[in-house]
């Protein structure tokens, strides 16, 4: 496939399916889903805080607790998808370790630092 091929085939209005299939054959395809699946999983679209609750609390929480065998200044805290002060704490030791605003929010910027380590930490993206 060429760049500038693939740009002129743009610009007579093919698909990026139809672009594929030009240069690598009819069975191609491009598979699509409205959520990244796996871990770590997508932001969930809002902060959490104190009183959020639900599957993506926890999922942060056992983050933070496989994070904080390596990093034992943050608090194990009880992954039970309730947002509370302990978890607030152990977001907040988190983000003081990780160089990030200290605000015991899960923010857009905390939900993928703690996934970044997370990842680097469980060693889950080496190859086995």
């Amino acid at each position: 496939m060429t760049q500038w091929g693939s740009k002129s085939l743009g610009d007579q209005g093919y698909t990026a399916i139809e672009i594929l299939r030009n240069f690598y054959g009819q069975n191609m395809f491009i598979n699509t889903a409205d959520e990244i699946a796996g871990v770590p999983s997508s932001w969930p679209g809002y902060d959490l805080t104190i009183g959020s609750s639900g599957a993506k609390v926890r999922q942060m929480q056992e983050q933070l607790n496989v994070i904080s065998n390596n990093y034992p200044l943050i608090p194990k805290i009880n992954a039970d998808g309730a947002f509370g002060s302990r978890t607030q704490e152990a977001v907040r030791q988190f983000q003081q370790i990780f160089d990030l605003p200290a605000s015991g929010v899960v923010d857009f910027p905390t939900w993928y630092r703690i996934s970044q380590i997370y990842v680097a930490v469980s060693r889950i993206a080496e190859l086995v």
